[in-house]
């Protein structure tokens, strides 16, 4: 009777066995993180490993203050999500990765991390910039730059050209004019709007090009 409680699944096809559950690591626009099958095109951290030895995040959001945004795929190289080095997010675009409060990263991404920051140290531009990811932030949409992210009704939109393109795990969709909204939550943190502001062209998902002709 002991072979009675043997699990059966390995012996099922692959289409009834039930699918693998996404780890908790893909980042929204309000730099909550959740679990979704959705990847995105660009990946990060913040500081460090924050996740349990489960693969689950449990209070912790953070290690440090150090939130970074970096390719996909950098020279080869591979490394486990939620490894022992660090937890690994993922992001749909750098548009969100912004929004969410991280910054380029400067060993996979060095020029475009000279580019945002300038001339500052690394330390205190994130040191200024961390409370900025924490509080809450109003915004009037005009004055906004391309790329920088709102929130409403209960939905993320982004910034691009005379639109506000609605985001998802997986794309941009409805674009609806910019000129509808008067004021609204500014997701994106001020100094990173600011240098939105000045000419730094984020990476965006290739869905948004779709989203800002519709």
């Amino acid at each position: 009777r002991g072979a009675a409680t043997t699990s059966c699944c390995r012996h099922l096809p692959s289409p009834f066995r039930l699918p693998p559950v996404p780890l908790q690591n893909r980042v929204q626009p309000d730099g909550s993180i959740v679990a979704v099958p959705d990847r995105g095109t660009m990946m990060g951290n913040r500081g460090g490993k924050f996740h349990r030895d489960d693969k689950t995040l449990g209070k912790r959001r953070w290690a440090s203050h150090h939130w970074i945004c970096c390719d996909m795929h950098y020279k080869g190289m591979k490394h486990e999500a939620m490894g022992q080095g660090y937890t690994s997010l993922f992001f749909l675009d750098e548009v969100t990765a912004l929004a969410a409060g991280h910054r380029p990263c400067f060993f996979c991404r060095r020029a475009d991390a000279k580019s945002f920051i300038g001339g500052r140290k690394v330390a205190d531009f994130d040191r200024e910039l961390h409370p900025q990811r924490l509080a809450r932030h109003e915004a009037r949409v005009d004055d906004l730059p391309e790329g920088a992210m709102i929130e409403h009704g209960g939905k993320a939109y982004a910034v691009k050209g005379q639109h506000l393109l609605q985001w998802s795990h997986s794309q941009y969709g409805l674009a609806i004019p910019r000129a509808s909204l008067m004021k609204a939550r500014l997701l994106t943190p001020p100094l990173i709007t600011a240098i939105l502001a000045k000419g730094y062209q984020p990476r965006w998902h290739p869905s948004a090009t779709t989203g800002e002709q519709a």
